[in-house]
């Protein structure tokens, strides 16, 4: 029973930023181990944001980690707290959603995680199934265990209240009710990222109001996106999404820093910790960082496909950007066959909607970032007729197929020719 034990505080522990003493971690294990029974590790969700990257996955892979060893997730829809808005790292109150809106994303964020979390070792929950039924009493008496003091400690809060900004009395409520939470599933582990340390914190105090033994914590890292330096974000474009196609999950892991390399191992990945400590072994030895991500690529679009998809967009980048070749799947593009080949180039390449502006393709194509079979064009005078199935390559791996489409003189001349041979059967 010991190593197991050992082995889970070992997995537990990967990657954590922060988390309650080992000493107590291991009781908390000893203790179910005696009651014959699993962890129940609580994941609070709050459904005003169901649309997942890799980033956000980090605890959801954890928790993943925790049911293969034979323990089970109990997930908190929030969706009564869902309609305050969790306000960490919030400046001003945040608008409420309606229940439907926090019933749709409820959905859409079920959908999601169960593209990583066993389904069998899963218990989904709305914490609306006790906060709803909360008489005014409860409300007080729930209030009562904590002070005003307490709840200004949070660093928003505080931020707010020192600089005179605005702080509704419902948001005092937010984590309070969080913490309710643990105690309405018994949880045993609250798992979070280190922004939710405040939340999380409460819940072991309020645990301990209501006659439960506390739940140990674990928070764990933000991850930083492809770019290695800023907070995984949509809004910044270095996001890795859980629902983007197996290549391109693979090529944006093989954009991160080599630095990055072990992290993304340890946040993004199933790995046991053994297996990462031969890796860094590896990359202390001197071997190529490159191939190493490659093997990391490979791992994480196989977490979020299959092993066949993750080999064959393996191939896909050996091709588009080891080989400098377009692959078969090549995204096409169309070009307008009597417009100016330049400018028409500029306005094809847009309608691939992977670039911001045709300022931005302009630039790109003054650096000398993009050709045309193969040749730079650069200049006006570069850029010859374009024909139907010419390869468009824009930097190192990024390829476009042409498909030329009529422009409107030439539709023209041919509805005008037609025309011509009518009158001539007549």
């Amino acid at each position: 029973m010991s190593d197991n034990i050992e082995n889970t505080i070992k997995v537990m522990l990967k990657g954590a930023a922060e988390h309650t003493d080992v000493s107590e971690i291991r009781a908390k294990l000893e203790s179910i181990a005696k009651e014959n029974r699993p962890l129940r590790v609580k994941l609070g969700l709050d459904p005003s944001a169901p649309d997942i990257h890799i980033g956000h996955a980090v605890v959801l892979r954890k928790i993943k980690q925790l049911q293969d060893l034979g323990h089970e997730a109990i997930i908190i829809i929030g969706d009564f707290t869902g309609m305050i808005g969790d306000p960490t790292g919030k400046s001003k109150t945040r608008k409420q959603l309606t229940p439907e809106q926090v019933a749709q994303n409820a959905e859409t964020y079920k959908t999601q995680i169960f593209k990583i979390l066993d389904p069998k070792k899963t218990t989904v929950v709305f914490n609306s199934q006790w906060l709803g039924k909360m008489t005014f009493k409860d409300v007080i008496d729930l209030s009562a265990k904590s002070t005003v003091a307490r709840i200004l400690e949070r660093d928003d809060f505080k931020k707010r209240y020192t600089t005179g900004q605005p702080i509704s009395v419902h948001e005092f409520f937010y984590p309070l009710m969080q913490a309710y939470d643990s105690v309405a599933v018994k949880a045993d582990l609250e798992l979070g990222g280190t922004d939710q340390t405040f939340n999380i914190l409460m819940g072991r105090n309020i645990q301990k109001d209501y006659g439960l033994e506390p739940q140990i914590t674990l928070f764990m890292p933000i991850l930083e996106g492809t770019d290695g330096i800023e907070k995984m974000s949509k809004s910044l474009g270095n996001y890795i999404g859980v629902n983007e196609p197996a290549h391109v999950i693979y090529e944006k892991v093989m954009k991160i820093p080599d630095n990055m390399i072990i992290k993304y191992y340890e946040l993004a990945t199933d790995l046991h910790p053994d297996a990462i400590n031969v890796i860094k072994a590896r990359l202390q030895k001197g071997e190529n960082p490159r191939d190493i991500k490659m093997e990391l690529a490979r791992e994480i679009t196989t977490l979020y496909h299959d092993a066949a998809a993750a080999v064959k967009a393996e191939e896909r980048f050996k091709t588009a950007y080891q080989q400098q070749k377009a692959p078969e799947d090549v995204q096409v593009i169309s070009y307008e066959d009597n417009a100016d080949a330049f400018y028409a180039l500029i306005k094809a390449i847009s309608t691939s909607g992977k670039y911001k502006s045709n300022g931005e393709i302009r630039r790109l194509m003054i650096q000398g970032a993009v050709k045309v079979n193969g040749l730079k064009a650069q200049k006006q005078e570069d850029v010859p007729e374009i024909k139907d199935g010419d390869i468009v390559q824009i930097g190192k791996g990024q390829f476009f197929k042409i498909s030329k489409k009529k422009g409107p003189e030439t539709i023209a001349s041919e509805m005008y020719a037609k025309a011509i041979e009518n009158l001539k059967q007549k």
